[in-house]
């Protein structure tokens, strides 16, 4: 660090003076003056909340902090302390924090858009990849930190003003690695969030984080304990915390993971010798006993405490030589106090985007105005809803100062992979007789089209039902939320047709549709779309007898829907409700080969208490002046589908069912990083379809049940469930992914 004559001279006198006059323990020296006490705070993971113990002791023994620097997780903790929290504050908020929660990028699902949610739902696998020029791209991290930013972001919000980190409570430096030289790269002033997050960006977990034109990384590769940094910062005697992971002893080394742990380890422990090595006599070195705890064990975090605070304790006798007495203590801690943080309100607003689309388009997707209160939730609500659109790789907020205003300026980073995207799904679903139903698909979306938000949608699935579908949305103005959206689909199912009760043929439906929509989004829960559509098909006879005819189709008409949809899970939602109504007119008009109309509507609904839900669904289908028309029959029958019949087993042209599920989470999935939720439950289901709609009864109405066991894996959820009927019948299923309805 550069220092100035003007500045340096005090410290050139006090050094002076200190060489005179000698220091008595547990007191300041005879001339009022005291050595500057620096704090070095490494990285370690989650063994780096034991620097809260430390600090929690070193304020019991009254010793004053003058300049912390800290690496990682000891940035995170040096920058909270040194912008005034105090450890009492700081052991709250990591005993409070969702650990699990904040090293994802998965934005709550009512943050997100309709047309994301519309994603998650068909695609579950939350891999994303980027196309571009040809080629496939990949995140430059597995978390790219939206989340854990927020969370800093709402904690420092009291230093909104704040540039020159000596200006903090505390001056404070974070040290970080320039991963395109291999240098350290010390942060000194700036957003103090963003200097936080840079310090702790594990390289390939974390995406590198941007500053000044540096592409920055976890300070650990290079200094995982800042001696050197803080010794710069003017102090005279330092207080360095290692909680570095200790080499595996041989017993452990069995595995390639293992190795390549120790490898990173003893990479990291050169570094951090060479830093210590630098500390002299009057220094002080501190090394909590952390034994083999993980430094990714975020959920038992606070145990690591205790230790820190023992380890300064052992030391207590050299410590108490750089106390002070209660009442110049009590002057440092006036000293660095907490600022008093904003102002009540904010007077202007601010939206800035890297690319498509414009930043109108944004500012109209922003609820908050000029005059409403500031509000850390509610910018983190915010911000989380401009990344719930998943066009950006980070959005973020803060507070700035111009003249005599304060405003918050909300800034979008696009996905460095994009702009074109591809997500994944699965389904597999099987009932261990012989009828296994396969489905493998994918989507690409193409957004950065221009500047009204436009994005074109492609889905391809191959498998049981092979579908081909594109669509083109474009919103028809700068933040307008009417829309149009031509599209053009093909896919192909089977159908199965009735004798009475008896199942005697099984059709193959293959229908190409090309249509043009008109609609308007309905905030981020739903749409309503009004368009109309010309398409032809063909049926062909796979299973029954061969007399009966195959046949081609035309259709053309209009189609109504509102959707809506406030699950907060797609797959295993807990809350919310889902509903979707469609009304279809089908006229020789628009040419049709009949004229009829279809109306399916469904409503599902959840409410949970602890870790028990319960979801309550009712589905209605109903094709009106037509019932002998295959290709528009409703399918029943599958896994909470009437469980106790294979899928597909009944269709009609007339479709009810009413089902209640239960389950519930078994197990505590607070902190781990890999958590896979599992649950147990049951339904009752009741339905039936018609060919006629005067046979609609509650008498004919089939009662089935069912009892599973479910994962919420990667790849979607997975259950193995078995499926009763009240004729005495019984179907297992083995099902995974997305279900198709």
């Amino acid at each position: 660090m550069k220092i100035t004559f003007f500045r340096a001279m005090p410290v050139i006198i006090s050094l002076s003076i200190a060489m005179h006059v000698k220091a008595q323990p547990g007191d300041a020296d005879i001339s009022g003056d005291r050595p500057r006490v620096g704090l070095a705070l490494g990285g370690g993971g989650a063994r780096g909340a034991a620097h809260i113990g430390v600090l929690r002791e070193l304020e019991r023994l009254r010793i004053p902090i003058d300049a912390i620097a800290g690496t990682s997780m000891g940035a995170v903790v040096g920058g909270l302390y040194a912008s005034g929290m105090t450890p009492d504050e700081l052991q709250q908020l990591i005993e409070s924090l969702d650990w699990a929660d904040a090293f994802t990028d998965q934005s709550k699902r009512e943050q997100r858009s309709y047309r994301r949610k519309q994603d998650d739902a068909a695609f579950p696998i939350p891999l994303e990849l980027g196309l571009r020029d040809g080629s496939l791209r990949l995140p430059r991290g597995l978390i790219q930190g939206q989340k854990l930013s927020l969370i800093l972001r709402a904690q420092l919000l009291h230093v909104y003003d704040v540039d020159d980190f000596d200006d903090l409570p505390t001056p404070f430096r974070a040290v970080a690695s320039d991963i395109e030289t291999g240098d350290a790269y010390t942060l000194s002033h700036g957003d103090i969030e963003l200097a936080i997050r840079a310090s702790m960006s594990a390289p390939g977990i974390f995406s590198p984080v941007v500053v000044d034109g540096h592409m920055l990384v976890d300070g650990g590769l290079v200094g995982n304990v800042p001696v050197s940094v803080v010794r710069e910062m003017d102090v005279d005697i330092i207080i360095a915390v290692d909680v570095e992971f200790p080499l595996y002893p041989p017993e452990q080394l069995q595995s390639a993971l293992a190795i390549t742990e120790q490898m990173l380890t003893i990479l990291i422990r050169k570094e951090t010798r060479r830093e210590l090595s630098s500390l002299r006599d009057a220094d002080i070195l501190i090394r909590p006993d952390l034994g083999d705890y993980g430094s990714t064990n975020f959920q038992d975090i606070a145990q690591t405490i205790a230790p820190g605070a023992a380890a300064t304790i052992a030391i207590e006798d050299r410590l108490k030589k750089l106390s002070v007495s209660e009442d110049e203590y009590r002057e440092f801690l006036v000293a660095r106090r907490r600022p008093p943080g904003p102002p009540a309100t904010i007077d202007f607003i601010r939206v800035i985007d890297d690319g498509h689309p414009a930043d109108r388009f944004l500012t109209a997707r922003i609820r908050t105005e000029p005059g409403d209160a500031i509000d850390a939730s509610r910018f983190a609500d915010e911000a989380g809803y401009l990344f719930g659109m998943e066009r950006y790789e980070q959005a973020s907020y803060r507070l700035i100062k111009e003249a005599d205003a304060t405003g918050v300026e909300f800034e979008t980073r696009s996905k460095s992979w994009g702009p074109n995207f591809l997500k994944f799904g699965i389904s597999i679903e099987d009932d261990f007789e012989g009828s296994t139903a396969f489905n493998v698909a994918v989507r690409m979306t193409r957004t950065a089209i221009n500047s009204r938000g436009a994005e074109w949608r492609t889905d391809l699935q191959i498998g049981t039902n092979p579908r081909l579908a594109t669509e083109f949305y474009q919103p028809l103005g700068r933040g307008s939320r009417f829309f149009i959206a031509p599209r053009i689909s093909f896919e192909q199912s089977n159908i199965n047709t009735f004798s009475g009760d008896t199942s005697f043929a099984r059709y193959r439906i293959g229908e190409i549709e090309a249509g043009l929509d008109f609609g308007r989004e309905l905030g981020r829960w739903g749409e309503f779309r009004l368009g109309a559509f010309r398409g032809s098909g063909n049926a062909r006879l796979k299973v029954g007898d061969p007399a009966l005819p195959n046949f081609n189709f035309d259709a053309g008409g209009a189609r109504a829907q509102l959707a809506l949809d406030t699950f907060d899970d797609a797959q295993i939602p807990k809350s919310g409700t889902k509903i979707n109504v469609e009304w279809l007119i089908s006229r020789p008009g628009f040419g049709a080969d009949s004229n009829f109309d279809i109306v399916e509507s469904a409503i599902e609904t959840a409410w949970s208490w602890k870790q028990n839900t319960l979801r309550f669904g009712l589905e209605y289908a109903t094709t009106i002046q037509s019932d002998d028309l295959v290709q528009n029959f409703f399918p029943l029958g599958g896994f909470l589908r009437l469980s106790g019949l294979e899928r597909g087993a009944i269709s009609g042209p007339h479709l009810g069912l009413a089902r209640i599920i239960y389950y519930r989470q078994v197990g505590e999935t607070g902190g781990g990083l890999f958590d896979i939720p599992l649950y147990f439950g049951g339904s009752v289901e009741a339905g039936n379809v018609w060919q006629f709609r005067s046979d609609i009864s509650l008498d004919s109405m089939l009662v089935n049940g069912s009892l599973f066991a479910g994962l919420d894996t990667y790849l979607g959820p997975l259950f193995l469930a078995a499926g009763f009927s009240e004729g005495g019948s019984t179907s297992f299923y083995l099902f995974l992914g997305a279900p198709q309805r």
